[in-house]
């Protein structure tokens, strides 16, 4: 029989042995792997609870919640409970991606029913059960669990290449792709061959990768801007978490750099993080261009994709954002959504009736990724 709990997390060594032996049992994301799950809490240190479910005394179910309470439009007021989240935007910058219970893959469905259920009818005080970025199959498991109203915030579609499908065809990734955007890489290419031969380099060692990740900043910051919500990098903690990332992964081949150079010109550098035989583009920063010929992003992805391509890797992920270049070099593979879960309360009734007038008055929203991009 399963059984639920729920306690405030206080030994987080001990959560991490119980996530770690659960991990190796459940088909997950890196964004619900202990990597990532270990470095927010140690950057963060939430005031958080841990659910717990258990089969016969071996735990088959896990997620760290946290509360907050929010203020909309300056008179509602709203206790929200997030689901690896903080409710701070500077904390959730790095925005976690697949988001969801870590659960056993042999009963997955049912123990993410249970637990939704035992968060909605016997958790505390709340509101509405913040949720993002996750996959809207998974959102709305735990909406209807607890009966719960539906408000999307967010949503975006997921772009990624299939390299084992291009492998298993003994393909090159570069014919998959349409004319056009063949011809901007190889135009691109031809571009900076005028500087030196164009080649890929990973960092050597750990500090290497500390110090690209580092360089990367002023690029990133030049590109998104330094204000509240534009580049992580104008964030110390969103530094901090990532340099945590690469320190405690670095070695186990879990995070990855790669710089595209042409001669001895750097071009850009590309930051992925790497689970289960899958790749994850998570950001890069890109050298200033004078000539719409070079198209430096699409060069360096191109390359990037075949060389995880060649060794071995299945799935090279965009992850969620509606920007060009992800779906001119990938195919939709998905959606991701941050969604609102929310209880039956009239203060929802009236800011959903003033959301609707408010979308009369004003265009459909362009879907975005995030600025970690």
């Amino acid at each position: 029989m399963l059984q639920i709990r729920h306690y405030r997390l206080q030994d987080v060594a001990a959560l991490s042995r119980d996530w770690l032996a659960l991990q190796a049992k459940a088909d997950v994301t890196f964004f619900l792997s202990w990597h990532w799950i270990g470095s927010w809490l140690s950057t963060y240190h939430p005031n958080a609870i841990v659910v717990e479910a258990c089969v016969d005394g071996a735990i088959c179910g896990l997620g760290v919640l946290v509360y907050q309470t929010e203020t909309r439009h300056r008179l509602l007021r709203s206790r929200v409970l997030r689901l690896h989240q903080t409710g701070c935007v500077h904390k959730d910058q790095i925005w976690i991606e697949y988001n969801g219970w870590l659960t056993h893959a042999a009963d997955a469905e049912h123990i993410c029913q249970q637990m939704s259920s035992y968060v909605c009818n016997q958790l505390g005080q709340w509101d509405e059960f913040m949720l993002g970025a996750i996959e809207p199959e998974q959102a709305r498991k735990i909406a209807d669990a607890g009966r719960l109203h539906w408000h999307e915030r967010w949503a975006a579609p997921c772009f990624g290449v299939d390299l084992n499908a291009i492998r298993q065809q003994h393909q090159h990734y570069l014919p998959t792709l349409s004319y056009n955007t063949r011809y901007q890489i190889r135009r691109s290419e031809r571009f900076y061959l005028q500087q030196g031969a164009v080649r890929l380099q990973r960092p050597t060692s750990t500090e290497q990768a500390l110090q690209w990740f580092d360089d990367i900043g002023p690029l990133h910051i030049r590109r998104w801007g330094a204000g509240p919500g534009q580049s992580g990098f104008a964030n110390p903690l969103f530094v901090d978490f990532h340099r945590d990332l690469i320190e405690k992964c670095w070695a186990e081949g879990d995070v990855d750099l790669i710089a595209l150079y042409a001669g001895d010109s750097h071009i850009a550098t590309f930051y992925n993080l790497i689970y289960q035989n899958r790749v994850y583009f998570y950001l890069s920063g890109i050298e200033p261009v004078s000539d719409n010929k070079q198209k430096p992003g699409l060069l360096g992805h191109s390359l990037c994709i075949e060389h995880y391509m060649k060794l071995g890797y299945d799935f090279y992920d965009f992850m969620g954002g509606n920007e060009r270049y992800k779906a001119q070099l990938g195919a939709w593979h998905g959606r991701l959504v941050q969604v609102s879960l929310q209880k039956r309360r009239l203060k929802f009734t009236f800011e959903k009736i003033g959301r609707l007038v408010k979308r009369m008055m004003q265009g459909p929203r362009e879907l975005q990724g995030q600025m970690h991009d």
